[in-house]
């Protein structure tokens, strides 16, 4: 399985100057070969280099650089075309997707640009690279990581690395091709995982990531950026860009902390992950005005991602299962009905008389409906090498809270 590794450069004046200077030229020359891409039809990756791979030589880009370069653009349009077919920027005719399908792809000044090998070299033991530049070929630029993250590269480094500015700090992402552990074939059971707004996560073993702390940070970060753009002086903008990622930081770590913890647990126990498949379900929910911020900077599909690569890892088996109706059907007796939801937090079964919370009932019949599953069709995870995606039908009713 491949994942990436986030290194910082400290490169010192001279070459930072170099650095900063190649990344913007070859972003700009990537906009000059979209441009005639786009003129010409956007064709295959060839017709580009036939129009473009001269000039960019000429305008002082190494031979891979100008590859690199247009195979960037290309993928660009390639993804931007699978977007349009995927329904992501809006229907047909609709003044996103005309804007999008109107004009050529941008690259910002500062935006990631790959290197392979002939271009970018790793010496892990001084924690240098050598990379090239339009200045020429830079030597012992000092990168600091992890001691976790320098062993990774040290053994798993394959592929390129992408050069990126943020915030004026340069970092390489480098592509590392771990291996997966044997996948668990025969799980004793799974553990069920319900996603939410309220909590976050909870499972069928009892675990809760309770969302308050997450919600109540969330809700700070939106004042704050509410009264600096209010106030709209230079120093207030100057500290909405100091903020600017904070909150997604914030989020990433805490869903790092949570799928780390449920795949331990599966782990220990010998059993399987199943989750809700909530591929569309902000297109599909209604809401009112005041609650549409919070939906849609519900972070479950970060979650979902982080749980795919690192379960994998730990040979720990996955599936996901139809979210319609698990908020409202009894986990005891399988009854439907939804005045079982009471309220947020409350399930009481109409039926059978069970009461308990809502969340926990949810996590229960994704397990049971997991284990159905996996006895009838075997291991999905196990025959597409754990690489499907989590969110994939077109069904989601699932619970929001």
């Amino acid at each position: 399985m491949k994942i990436v590794v986030q290194v910082k450069l400290i490169p010192d004046a001279v070459q930072a100057l170099a650095i900063g200077a190649t990344l913007h030229m070859v972003n700009e020359r990537a906009n000059w070969v979209s441009e005639v891409a786009f003129a010409h039809g956007v064709p295959r990756e060839y017709e580009p280099r036939k129009h473009t791979y001269a000039e960019l030589k000429a305008a002082g880009l190494g031979a891979q650089a100008a590859q690199h370069t247009i195979k960037k653009v290309r993928d660009a349009y390639t993804t931007l075309k699978a977007n349009l077919r995927a329904g992501n920027l809006s229907k047909p005719g609709s003044k996103r997707r005309r804007l999008a399908e109107s004009k050529p792809v941008t690259f910002r000044p500062e935006s990631a640009h790959p290197y392979d090998d002939r271009c970018l070299s790793w010496q892990y033991d001084a924690q240098t690279v050598s990379i090239w530049t339009t200045a020429g070929r830079l030597k012992d630029v000092a990168f600091v990581c992890s001691a976790d993250a320098l062993k990774t590269l040290r053994e798993y480094r394959r592929g390129e690395s992408d050069l990126m500015e943020r915030g004026g700090v340069f970092y390489l992402i480098a592509v590392c091709e771990i291996p997966e552990a044997p996948v668990n074939e025969k799980p004793s059971e799974f553990i069920g995982v319900g996603l939410g707004i309220v909590n976050i996560a909870t499972t069928s073993t009892g675990y809760r990531a309770a969302g308050r702390g997450l919600n109540r940070h969330r809700k700070r970060q939106l004042e704050l950026r509410r009264k600096l753009q209010a106030k709209g002086t230079q120093s207030a903008k100057r500290r909405l860009k100091h903020r600017s990622r904070k909150e997604a930081r914030y989020a990433a770590n805490i869903n790092h902390i949570i799928s780390k913890k449920i795949v331990t647990t599966a782990e220990r126990t010998g059993r399987g992950i199943a989750l809700e498949d909530l591929m569309g379900i902000r297109d599909r929910v209604r809401l009112r005005k005041d609650q549409r911020a919070q939906l849609h900077s519900w972070s479950f599909h970060q979650l979902g991602s982080f749980l795919q690569y690192k379960a994998p890892r730990a040979g720990v088996p996955q599936v996901y299962v139809d979210p319609a109706y698990n908020s409202q059907r009894c986990s005891e007796c399988g009854n439907i009905d939804r005045r079982n939801r009471v309220d947020q937090a409350t399930f009481a079964c109409r039926a059978c008389g069970v009461t308990m919370h809502a969340d926990d009932n949810a996590s229960h019949n994704i397990d049971r409906l997991s284990s159905r599953r996996f006895r009838r069709r075997g291991n999905r995870s196990s025959r597409d090498g754990g690489q499907s995606h989590p969110f994939r039908t077109s069904r989601c009713k699932g619970r929001l809270a």
